[in-house]
């Protein structure tokens, strides 16, 4: 007996003790959570250890269980904001971009009039067998737009399509290799920037020749430049980072690094900012339509029918508002899913 008393007190603890309430919360306040000052002692020893881990356990059923625990020490652990989900702005443009791109491929096979022949009266209003009415010609102004949005489509996603590669290529090898390639490289598309955007494209057009292809060429060029300045940055930025510096210490080449390690980062903000450039490429291709510059009559594309429709603006207004409207719109909806994709999918330092 006298020896258990002379453990007990090495352990430190009181002879008498309160005996432990059944679950943490129980007494205290009356919310039915103990005060800090009303906390009780615990006793020390292997005893005392144990009721600890009782206590522990307790608090944790409580909060909604040791998962949401770990889950949320993970979440403060990595410093990672919790993702943010599309809206429904992001899927109203996605259907509307889809839809224009869907009706531009599969025009040959619905019921539309031919675009390029008068088909009805001049100036006719909105009716039952057309229902956006005919332009100054007769030509029925549902079937223009939607064989006009070929032209657009084809212009603005090829044009960013062939500036994201050539641009791509220059901006990763000048921010990766830095040195006499990146001062030649970024020497070039200052030139490039140096220029007016629109004076450069209508001279290259009227210097290579009004078609679909030379339109497209024309605009790829200017595209080129500031996708190789984004590029090059986010090279920049991402070539110091620890999981490139280990790859390289462990003897990787550069062609794997840059495939393996940089493009798959660099991509994601060229993702949201070639969306916006189809919507900037689509307007510049209605600004060489509207000057008379882009793909040549009969052909249908929304700036042309904008040009035809200006002389009416007072008695036909609609010959002009229909085609503006749907250009309108079109650009819109890339710009905000391009910046939906840019919060959704943005690059943060601690996400690296």
């Amino acid at each position: 007996m006298a020896r258990r008393e002379g453990r007990r007190l090495a352990d430190g603890a009181p002879a008498a003790q309160k005996p432990l309430p059944n679950h943490p919360y129980e007494g205290g306040n009356n919310d039915a959570t103990p005060a800090l000052s009303e906390s009780p002692s615990y006793p020390k020893g292997l005893i005392a250890e144990a009721e600890m881990e009782i206590y522990g356990d307790a608090v944790i059923s409580h909060s909604g269980g040791a998962a949401a625990a770990i889950e949320d020490l993970k979440e403060a652990d990595t410093g990672k904001l919790p993702k943010k989900k599309f809206g429904p702005i992001f899927w109203i443009s996605v259907v509307w971009v889809l839809g224009i791109m869907f009706l531009a491929v599969v025009a040959d096979f619905l019921p539309l009039p031919d675009p390029k022949n008068p088909v009805a009266a001049p100036r006719l209003g909105f009716s039952t067998s057309h229902l956006l009415g005919t332009d100054a010609l007769g030509r029925d102004t549902l079937s223009r737009i939607i064989y006009g949005a070929r032209v657009s489509i084809i212009v603005g996603f090829g044009s960013i399509f062939v500036g994201t590669v050539v641009g791509g290529f220059l901006g990763v090898v000048a921010g990766f290799f830095r040195g006499k390639s990146e001062t030649f490289i970024m020497g070039l598309m200052d030139v490039l920037l140096a220029f007016p955007a629109l004076i450069l494209a209508l001279a290259l057009v009227t210097f290579l020749g009004q078609s679909l292809n030379n339109v497209l060429l024309a605009i790829s060029i200017l595209a080129v430049a500031p996708i190789a300045r984004l590029i090059r940055s986010a090279t920049l930025a991402v070539s110091q980072r620890e999981f490139v510096l280990a790859a390289r210490s462990l003897g990787a080449k550069n062609f794997r690094i840059i495939v393996r390690e940089i493009l798959p980062v660099v991509s994601l903000p060229v993702m949201s900012f070639a969306l916006i450039g189809v919507a900037v490429a689509i307007v510049a291709e209605g600004a060489l339509a509207f000057l008379g510059l882009s793909v040549p009559a009969p052909t249908p594309t929304w700036g042309g029918m904008i040009t035809d429709g200006r002389v009416y603006l007072q008695n036909d207004p609609w010959i002009a508002f229909i085609p503006a409207l749907v250009l309108f719109f079109t650009v819109l909806a890339l710009n905000f899913a391009g910046d939906s994709l840019r919060t959704r999918f943005d690059v943060r330092e601690g996400a690296l």
